[in-house]
């Protein structure tokens, strides 16, 4: 009988020690206002990167697993069970949540936690547009720290045009002009960040070159040799030439005598010089001496003939001259031949002395 009261009381003092435990767990489940900003520190880290991801890693004593409820999303994408000394990541929108998360220990018995959660998405940094033009075509290829998209407004086009960070669009003018480019970079809320740009699309580069058509790019090609080219106001306003404008062709001291300028009309960006258009280029030029030449060269032929070069001598001084280049006169030129870039040299014989001549409306004629 002294055994059996004995082993009654030893299971009595188990069960007590049992029921302390779950008591002191249960116990140890506070309301959410005394949830501690340290506390959800470490259970929620919110990215920093727009992407909405939220790392929850569920934390407390006794428990063995832990449901996360989310608070966005529904069914199985709406909640989580995570292991104790793990987490979780899930991607919020933009806004306010409640997560709550429920600890269980390993006999079952459950508290409750709730974490208040704010997202919010920074606005993209440093953004560019990284265009291109070719014709009247624009490509667009924007680019942004914590961007999630973009959009692109072309001042000629009611609504915009969406892209991806990193993506590409191609948007054709309807004609040559300057436009203004305003570019939204999205970061996936409310927060964005705008930047505008103009851009200018011009006409395919073709002859005849007056040196004033808005239409027309005429910075393309360059010089080589130590000559320099500029556009200018036309100082001469006289005789056969009172156009505003007019391309002053420098040939510095010291300029190698092969010096010179070349100007491309390759496809898609210019039309190709075409004898079928006529055999016949005229020049309008200004010099200060006579006696030299300027010469001009057709290359990169569509008929695989040699360059055609002709020379032809300034004969008048201190007033404007038309020199015409006939490029059929030799009959080396078959018929329908195209041109791909054209080059112009002065005085070819001599090193540079520092000369200065004017160049105007250059014209293919029949």
């Amino acid at each position: 009988m002294k055994k059996l009261k004995i082993y009654i009381a030893a299971a009595l003092l188990s069960l007590s020690m049992v029921s302390c435990e779950i008591d002191g767990f249960a116990n140890d489940a506070p309301s959410l206002s005394s949830v501690s900003s340290t506390e959800q520190n470490s259970v929620l880290t919110v990215s920093n990167d727009n992407t909405g991801n939220v790392k929850i890693r569920p934390e407390g004593e006794g428990f063995t697993k832990a449901v996360v409820n989310f608070g966005e999303g529904s069914g199985i994408s709406g909640s989580a069970v995570v292991t104790a000394g793990n987490s979780v990541t899930h991607a919020y929108p933009e806004g306010s949540y409640t997560v709550t998360i429920v600890y269980y220990d390993i006999a079952g018995n459950s508290y409750t936690k709730e974490y208040p959660l704010t997202v919010t998405y920074r606005a993209p940094e440093n953004v560019v547009l990284n265009e291109s033009t070719e014709v009247h075509n624009i490509t667009v290829s924007p680019k942004a720290d914590y961007a999630n998209g973009f959009l692109v407004y072309f001042d000629d086009k009611d609504q915009p045009v969406s892209v991806a960070n990193g993506g590409t669009i191609i948007y054709t003018y309807e004609k040559a002009g300057t436009y203004t480019v305003k570019l939204v970079a999205l970061s996936g809320g409310a927060a964005t960040t705008t930047i505008t740009k103009e851009v200018t699309v011009y006409d395919a580069f073709r002859l005849p070159l007056t040196f004033e058509d808005p239409a027309q790019n005429y910075s393309v090609g360059g010089t080589f040799g130590g000559v320099g080219t500029e556009i200018v106001d036309n100082p001469f306003k006289t005789g056969i030439n009172t156009s505003k404008k007019v391309w002053k062709y420098v040939k510095g001291e010291g300029a190698e005598s092969w010096s010179g300028t070349w100007t491309p009309f390759a496809e898609p960006t210019a039309e190709p010089i075409s004898m079928s258009n006529g055999s016949k280029i005229t020049v309008m030029v200004y010099a200060t001496e006579t006696g030299k030449y300027l010469n001009m060269e057709l290359e990169q032929a569509t008929t695989g003939i040699d360059n055609q070069i002709l020379k032809m001598p300034v004969t008048k001084a201190n007033e404007w001259q038309l020199i015409t280049f006939d490029f059929g006169a030799s009959g080396a030129v078959p018929d329908g031949t195209k041109f791909k870039q054209m080059v112009l040299r002065y005085d070819d014989s001599s090193a540079g002395s520092g000369e200065v001549i004017y160049i105007d409306n250059i014209t293919q004629i029949k």
